[in-house]
C-alpha cells in the first residue's frame, strides 16, 4: 500500500487536516457568488464559524492569503469561510433591493446559504458564527447583520457604510451621495433599512462593532456618524456614547461605547481602510 493510499481518505474528513478548498454545492445561489473554507487542524466539536468578507478587487483565495483568520483559525480553531464577490471588479452587490431584504436571492442571501451549509456540515455552533468585513465587505457586513441578525452573533464592519446607504436599485452600484458623506437622513429613517430588510423580526440583534478613520476620502468619515446613528436606533441606545476610550485599540485610535451591543472605533488620521485588527477582533467575538 502506499502512503498516498492511506493520506488521501484523512484529507476528506473534516477536522483531520487542515484544509483550504472552494464549496461549490453550497444551495440557492442566483447570484453566483463563490465560496471558499478554511479549516484547521483538530477543529473541535461544535466549532465556531467566521466569515470573511473581501473589499473590492478582492477574492475568496486573496483574503484567505491576505487577512489575519487563517491564522487566527489555528491558534483558536474555528471554521473561516471566505465569500468572493461575482461581480466586475469584486464589489459587493450592497445596493440592489434583493441583496438588502432576507433571502432575496442576491450576494446576500449566497452569503447567509454559505453559513446554513457550513452549520449543517460541521454541525458549526449556530451560536457562534460571526462576521467581518472590509470596505465593500464592511457594506455587506452591515446588510447580514439587518437580513440574517438570527444567523450572527457579532459583526465587525471595517470602513463601510450603514445598511442601505448604498442603494441604488441596481446590482453592485455606486452611491455617491453616501460614499460622499451627503446622505440627509434621520436616525429613525436609518433605522427603518434595517427594519426592513427582515420585516417582523423581534429577536435578538447582532452586537456590533464599527471602525472608520478621520481621514478616509473614499468613504467619507460621515458614513461612521450613519452608522451609529442607525444602531444606536435600533438598539435603542442615546446618540452619544456613554464611555470613550482614548488610544484604544491603539495610538490615535477612540473606542466609543453606546451600549453593551454597539461599539465605534474611530481612528484619527487612518485613511481608507482602517486595518483589520484580528487580535482585538477575536476579544470582540469571544474568541
Amino acid at each position: 500500500m502506499k502512503l498516498s493510499d492511506f493520506l488521501l481518505p484523512l484529507l476528506s474528513i473534516p477536522g483531520v487536516c487542515a484544509q483550504f478548498q472552494q464549496v461549490t454545492n453550497f444551495g440557492s445561489n442566483p447570484s453566483k457568488a463563490k465560496m471558499y473554507i478554511y479549516t484547521p487542524t483538530n477543529l473541535p466539536p461544535n466549532p465556531a464559524i467566521v466569515v470573511g468578507v473581501h473589499y473590492c478587487t478582492g477574492t475568496g483565495p486573496g483574503y484567505y492569503n491576505g487577512s489575519p483568520y487563517k491564522r487566527l483559525a489555528d491558534q483558536k480553531k474555528f471554521i473561516v469561510i471566505y465569500p468572493e464577490s461575482p461581480n466586475s471588479g469584486g464589489c459587493w452587490d450592497v445596493s440592489s433591493r434583493a441583496t438588502l431584504r432576507r433571502d432575496g436571492g442576491a450576494d446576500s442571501n449566497a452569503i447567509a446559504n454559505m453559513v446554513r451549509y457550513t452549520i449543517n456540515q460541521y454541525k458549526a455552533d449556530p451560536k457562534r458564527v460571526y462576521v467581518i468585513g472590509e470596505s465593500s465587505g464592511g457594506m455587506m457586513a452591515s446588510i447580514l447583520a439587518a437580513a440574517y441578525p438570527d444567523l450572527f452573533a457579532a459583526v465587525i464592519n471595517y470602513s463601510g457604510v450603514a445598511c442601505g446607504c448604498f442603494f441604488t436599485d441596481s446590482v453592485a452600484g455606486w452611491n455617491s451621495n453616501c460614499s460622499g458623506g451627503r446622505m440627509n437622513l434621520t436616525p429613525a429613517q436609518w433605522a427603518k433599512y434595517v427594519y426592513d430588510a427582515y420585516p417582523g423580526y423581534n429577536g435578538v440583534r447582532p452586537r456590533m462593532q464599527l471602525y472608520h478613520g478621520s481621514a478616509d476620502t473614499t468613504i467619507a468619515p460621515a458614513n461612521y456618524n450613519y452608522s451609529i446613528a442607525q444602531w444606536s436606533t435600533v438598539f435603542g441606545y442615546p446618540a452619544t456614547p456613554i464611555q470613550q476610550k482614548a488610544n484604544t485599540p491603539e495610538s490615535k485610535y477612540t473606542t466609543q461605547i453606546f451600549g453593551d451591543r454597539l461599539t465605534g472605533i474611530y481612528a484619527s488620521g487612518v485613511g481608507h481602510g482602517v486595518p483589520v485588527h484580528g487580535d482585538e477582533d477575536m476579544k470582540f467575538f469571544g474568541l
